[in-house]
């Protein structure tokens, strides 16, 4: 695997999602990170990944021999344009709606889309909105 960018003080390092078919999650991967500006990182016949996220088969020494649960991951997009070209992409590259772009009330200005990959994964593309730009972070309470 390539030498890598180290990132501290963040929460999340790495994600791996282990998945039935690594061709139907790549295609599918692919397809939502164009639209979202990010490279697949690096492959073997095994598993791929793209910045944090590490997605194999169940055959993958990583994997224990072992599917992963369903999961909820939720990439940043640029604007509510990449919101609603990620939908788009992802439904053609064989995902499944689980929520069109829209506002949603989780703060002002949350934009997002819901897809579920050929997993079962809910996958999120959610923009912030315009206010949100320049914020350091945002709370969110439930």
């Amino acid at each position: 695997m390539e030498a890598q960018e180290l990132h501290r003080g963040r929460l999340i390092d790495h994600l791996q999602l282990v998945v039935k078919d690594l061709a139907a999650s790549r295609r599918f991967y692919e397809a939502v990170f164009d639209v979202l500006g990010i490279p697949i990182g690096g492959s073997a016949e095994d598993y791929f990944w793209a910045d944090e996220l590490f997605v194999s088969t169940a055959e993958s020494e990583a994997a224990q021999g072992k599917l992963t649960g369903r999961h909820h991951l939720a990439f940043q997009a640029a604007d509510r344009a990449a919101v609603e070209a990620f939908h788009k992409a992802g439904l053609a590259a064989g995902g499944r709606d689980n929520g069109a772009p829209g506002e949603r009330p989780y703060h002002p200005g949350y934009y997002a889309a819901f897809l579920l990959d050929p997993d079962g994964n809910n996958i999120e593309a959610v923009f912030h909105g315009e206010a949100n730009r320049s914020a350091p972070s945002v709370t969110i309470t439930f």
